[in-house]
């Protein structure tokens, strides 16, 4: 059976929960499972009418729950009804300047929405695999770079600490409890349907689309990996694939990254490039605080063990990002 077809018959009819599926990553990530015609559950706290998942009608094809992440006996009881066979746990306040200015809410969601769904999961007999997503950021600020696995998890500002504790709780259940969950931190994810305008990726088309000189908040040079959606979803669905086959993976953490590292400067002028817009310099205000000047992952735990590795190039992802904004903004949904 050739991969492609094997993850397709691995998916088909299994009872999947996603939660925070109308984030970005979840969107992506519950449209590829839909594909693998997974029997997909998803919890909604918010109505988020331009979420990907609304607009798309791809929520027309998943059940769904309403509710909050914090509420044990909610997910217990969408464990327990729906006998869920996998759990992607992505669920969580992921903005950092929101964590800067409202840092308990983040937490609590962060946090405990953690805890409370892997309780959930330790009581549930039919939960097999939980895939929790941790961040980069869960590292905080370290001297060796790329990150490896091995660091330690020493997060300081609000949203870092928040993505540092549910990664260890993680652990924890893992190594205590025999939960069945691995930990995926990935890089500053982008793609369509991140309708953060702060961020720089969706920001700076929107910028260009308007035929605006795009803003960089920071001074431009904080360097990042730049993770593209689409490889991020298939990189849960790896992930979760192998721990079905391999429970020495259970708790253990993988990294997930291109390994093309760029700073805030260079990302904006490739989006330029390919928009073909390289005459709208950038603008640099040099205003932010509380963030890691240079921050990027080592991926090769993830290849070597689990055999994945990236599908798109940076050039090939930035296009079908630009593509999806400018049919976003031609179809008139845009918020601004």
């Amino acid at each position: 059976m050739n991969p492609a077809d094997e993850k397709s018959f691995f998916w088909r009819d299994r009872p999947v929960f996603v939660t925070g599926a109308s984030g970005l990553q979840g969107s992506w990530l519950t449209r590829a499972l839909a594909g693998l015609q997974a029997n997909v559950v998803v919890l909604m706290r918010d109505w988020v009418p331009q979420s990907e998942l609304c607009r798309s009608g791809l929520i027309e094809q998943v059940r769904v729950v309403r509710g909050e992440m914090t509420d044990q006996a909610l997910i217990e009881r969408i464990l327990g009804e729906y006998e869920i066979d996998t759990v992607f746990h992505l669920a969580a306040q992921t903005i950092v300047t929101i964590a800067n200015r409202n840092p308990l809410s983040t937490l609590d969601t962060n946090i405990r929405g953690t805890w409370t769904l892997l309780e959930a999961s330790r009581r549930c007999p039919t939960v097999k695999q939980i895939v929790a997503a941790s961040s980069d950021k869960a590292y905080g600020s370290q001297a060796e770079l790329p990150y490896r696995e091995e660091a330690p998890l020493i997060g300081r500002h609000p949203y870092d600490v928040s993505k540092s504790c549910a990664d260890l709780l993680a652990q924890s259940f893992a190594k205590t409890f025999g939960v069945p969950v691995v930990i995926a931190r990935c890089g500053n994810l982008y793609g369509g349907g991140d309708l953060n305008w702060n961020r720089i990726v969706p920001g700076t088309i929107r910028s260009v689309i308007r035929g605006e000189r795009p803003v960089i908040r920071s001074d431009g040079t904080l360097t990042r990996d730049y993770f593209y959606v689409e490889d991020g979803a298939n990189a849960y669905l790896q992930a979760a694939q192998k721990l079905a086959e391999d429970r020495s993976l259970v708790g253990e953490a993988f990294n997930f990254s291109n390994e093309q590292p760029m700073n805030v400067l260079q990302i904006t002028r490739e989006i330029l490039k390919v928009m073909k817009r390289q005459d709208l310099e950038p603008i640099i205000q040099n205003q932010t605080s509380n963030e890691i000047p240079h921050q990027y992952l080592d991926a090769s735990k993830a290849r070597k063990r689990l055999g994945w590795k990236p599908i798109f190039t940076m050039e090939e992802a930035l296009h079908k990002t630009v593509d999806w904004y400018e049919k976003f903004f031609n179809d008139g949904k845009q918020n601004n």
